[in-house]
């Protein structure tokens, strides 16, 4: 949340990530549930935009969990990918009612699409 808030990210901006991961176009599956997607800048492409870590199960839940612009940081270490794989099993297996208590708690946002 607080990435996507500092860098002027906007919802729109991350479902189009999440509908490109539906249909296939992923920049990298990196291990168990973590996929890594560009993000475009406001105003610009996705090529000198950001990345973001998702825990990411197919058209059922997404979660960002990390982001960061292309030119600060190539890539994570493996130690952050396996904290983040292991956060990313923790919130794909949350009922219904886990992922409204931390929605409710202000741990998570949930971003919708309008149309479905």
């Amino acid at each position: 949340m607080r990435f996507a808030r500092k860098n002027r990210i906007d919802d729109e901006s991350l479902l189009a990530a999440i509908e490109s991961a539906d249909q296939g176009k992923v920049d990298a599956a990196l291990a168990g549930c973590l996929i890594k997607l560009r993000i475009s800048r406001p105003n610009q492409g996705k090529s000198g935009g950001y990345r973001s870590i998702v825990a990411y199960r197919t058209r059922e839940k997404a979660f960002f969990l990390y982001g960061f612009a292309k030119n600060v940081r190539a890539n994570i270490s493996d130690e952050e990918r396996e904290a983040l794989e292991a956060y990313g099993e923790l919130l794909l297996s949350l009922d219904k009612v886990g992922v409204r208590k931390l929605i409710s708690d202000g741990k998570i946002r949930e971003i919708r699409n309008a149309e479905k």
